[in-house]
C-alpha cells in the first residue's frame, strides 16, 4: 500500500499501488518538446511517468489549448485509451527529456483479468484525480483569475517543488502561457498577476524556476476569498 495525498494536502489517505500489479515494462524515452499522443494519434496505453514530466492538455472547441495537468515521476497518465474513442482531443507532451513505461489498453485488461486487485488500484488513482478536477471546476465557476492563478501556483508547488533554504517551494520554470492554459485566461492576465504576486512576495521566478512562499499565498487566499 502506498500513503497519497489526494486533492486536498490535508488528506492523506491509503492507496493500493497499481505497480503491485503491473509487470515490468521496458522505459522509453522522449525528448523534450516531442509529442506522445495527440489528437491526431490518440492515446492507445496507459502510460507511468519513470523520469522528467509531461503535459496533458485537451483542444477547446475554438482550437486553445486547456491544460489537464502536468504529470511527474510515478504518476499515470493516458487513461483515455480506455474508452477506445476514435477522435479525441486529448494530447500529451514531454516537458523535458523523459522516460516512460506503457501498457496497452488491451493487455491491461489481460492483466486485470488475472490480478483484479490492479482494477481497484486503478479505479482508485482516477477516483483521486476526480476529486482534483471537481474542485478545480469549483474554482473556475467560483474564483477570479488572481484566485484561480494562486491556487494553481500552490497546486504545482505541491506536486512538483521542492523546499529551498529561505523556506519556500522550488518548481522548475512553469511559462506563463502554460499557466494561462491551465487557469483559463490569457499570458498577458497571468503576466499582471504574476507581477503582483512578486511585489508582495508571495514569488520569486526567472528562467530557471519559480519559488513560491506557499504559506504566504494561502494567506492571501484566505484574505481575499
Amino acid at each position: 500500500m502506498a500513503t497519497i495525498s489526494v486533492a486536498r494536502p490535508e488528506l492523506q489517505i491509503e492507496l493500493e499501488d497499481p505497480l503491485d500489479h503491473l509487470p515490468f515494462s521496458n522505459p522509453l524515452e522522449y525528448r523534450k518538446g516531442r509529442m506522445i499522443y495527440s489528437q491526431e494519434q490518440p492515446s492507445t496505453s496507459l502510460y507511468l511517468v519513470v523520469e522528467g514530466k509531461v503535459k496533458v492538455s485537451r483542444l477547446a472547441d475554438d482550437g486553445h489549448q486547456v491544460v489537464l495537468d502536468i504529470y511527474q515521476a510515478d504518476d499515470f497518465f493516458g487513461e483515455s485509451a480506455f474508452l477506445n474513442l476514435p477522435r479525441r482531443r486529448e494530447q500529451a507532451v514531454a516537458l523535458e527529456n523523459t522516460k516512460l513505461m506503457r501498457w496497452s489498453a488491451t493487455a491491461l485488461e489481460e492483466i486485470v483479468e488475472r490480478r483484479p486487485r490492479l482494477a481497484v488500484a486503478l479505479l482508485q488513482v482516477l477516483v483521486q484525480r476526480t476529486i482534483g478536477f471537481k474542485d478545480r471546476i469549483e474554482s473556475f465557476s467560483a474564483d477570479k483569475i488572481a484566485l484561480r492563478l494562486a491556487r494553481t501556483l500552490i497546486h504545482f508547488s505541491e506536486r512538483l517543488g521542492t523546499p529551498d533554504e529561505d523556506g519556500s517551494s522550488r518548481m522548475g520554470p512553469l511559462s506563463h502561457e502554460l499557466l494561462a492554459q491551465y487557469v483559463g485566461t490569457t499570458r498577458g492576465i497571468v503576466t499582471l498577476h504574476m507581477n503582483y504576486f512578486r511585489r508582495r512576495s508571495y514569488v520569486r521566478y526567472n528562467r530557471k524556476g519559480i519559488n513560491l512562499y506557499r504559506d504566504s499565498l494561502r494567506d492571501w487566499l484566505r484574505e481575499n476569498n
